[in-house]
C-alpha cells in the first residue's frame, strides 16, 4: 500500500505530476497497460460516435459464418452480423457498466470508509459490521443475487457490480485514515477548531488520493470480468444488444466450425482485464512517494 507522508498534507504527498508522468512512462507495465487501454478506447469511441464498419444489431442470412477477411475483420456470427463491430459495441457496454459501477462504488466506499476511520466510534462499528457481512459473500455470488432481483438493463447491473465492489473501497480507505487522523498536521487541524468534516476533506481524503487512483483501476479491471461473467450466465445486459459475455455463450456451440466467433470477444475480454492491471501496476510505482527522488 503507498506511503504516506507525514510532513505534506497536500495530495499524493508532493509528488509532481510531471514527475509522476515520467515515472509512469519508465514502467513497462504502464506503457503496455496505456497501449491495451488506448487502443480499447478507440473502440468505444468508434461505437459511441457509430463509426463502426456495421451495424452491430443487423442480421445478414447469406454471410452468416463468414471468416475473417478484409470486409469481415473478424468474421461473421451465426446471423451474418460483422463479429468486429459487436465486439466494439461490447467494449463500449462493458466500460459503460464498469465506469458507472467503479464511480458509485468509490464514492459510497470512500466517504464510508474514510467516515468510520475519522470518526470512529459507532459510524465505525456500523461500516465495519456491514463490511464483513458483504465481504462474507463470494463476489460473483453476491452480484448474481443482486442482478437477479433488479430489472435486466445496463443502469440495474452497474448498480449490483457496485454494490460488490463497495465493501473494497471501504476497506481501502479506512486502515490509511486510522494512521493520518494520529498525523501531527490532522492534530494541529483539530486543536485550531477546526470542523471535522472540513479536517477530513481538506487533509485526510487528498492523502488517500494516490490509493483511490491505483484501486479504482483494479477495480475497473474486476468490474468488466464480473459484468462479462453475468453476461455469460444469462444475467447481464439483454439481448441483442452486443455484449462480450454473451457473445461467448453464444457462440460455445461453434467453436468447432467457427472458431472466431469465441475467440475474438475472449481476445477482447483478457486485453481489457489484464490493460487495466498493467496500468495499475504502472499507476502504484509512479505514485508511490518512495520513487519521488528517482530521475
Amino acid at each position: 500500500m503507498t506511503e504516506i507522508s507525514e510532513s505534506a498534507p497536500a495530495s499524493l504527498a508532493g509528488v509532481q505530476s510531471g514527475q509522476r508522468l515520467r515515472l509512469l512512462l519508465k514502467s513497462r507495465s504502464g506503457v503496455a497497460g496505456l497501449v491495451l487501454v488506448g487502443l480499447l478506447a478507440i473502440l468505444c469511441v468508434l461505437a459511441a460516435f457509430g463509426l463502426l464498419p456495421y451495424d452491430p444489431l443487423a442480421q445478414a442470412p447469406q454471410q452468416r459464418l463468414l471468416p475473417p477477411s478484409a470486409a469481415h475483420w473478424f468474421g461473421t456470427d451465426q446471423f451474418g452480423r460483422d463479429v468486429f463491430s459487436r465486439v466494439a459495441a461490447g467494449v463500449a457496454s462493458s466500460a459503460l457498466i464498469a465506469v458507472v459501477a467503479v464511480a458509485f462504488a468509490t464514492v459510497v466506499g470512500t466517504l464510508a470508509g474514510v467516515s468510520a476511520g475519522f470518526f470512529r466510534g459507532v459510524s465505525d462499528a456500523v461500516v465495519s459490521g456491514v463490511t464483513n457481512v458483504l465481504f462474507a459473500f463470494p463476489p460473483l455470488l453476491l452480484a448474481l443475487s443482486l442482478a437477479s432481483v433488479f430489472d435486466r438493463n445496463w443502469f440495474t447491473i452497474a448498480v449490483a457490480i457496485a454494490i460488490v465492489y463497495v465493501p473494497i473501497f471501504i476497506r481501502v480507505t479506512r486502515g490509511p485514515v486510522l494512521s493520518l487522523r494520529e498525523i501531527d498536521f490532522v492534530r494541529a487541524a483539530v486543536s485550531s477548531g477546526q470542523r471535522r468534516a472540513a479536517i477530513m476533506f481538506r487533509h485526510v481524503l487528498p492523502n488517500i488520493t494516490s490509493i483511490l487512483i491505483v484501486q479504482v483501476t483494479l477495480s475497473l479491471s474486476w468490474a468488466v470480468l464480473t459484468e462479462a461473467s453475468l453476461s455469460f450466465l444469462g444475467l447481464g445486459t439483454p439481448p441483442p444488444a452486443p455484449s462480450l459475455g454473451s457473445m461467448i455463450y453464444e457462440a460455445r456451440t461453434l467453436v468447432y466450425i467457427a472458431p472466431w466467433t469465441m475467440v475474438a470477444p475472449g481476445v477482447i475480454v483478457v486485453l481489457f482485464v489484464v490493460g487495466l492491471n498493467l496500468l495499475g501496476d504502472g499507476l502504484r510505482d509512479s505514485l508511490d512517494p518512495r520513487n519521488r527522488g528517482r530521475k
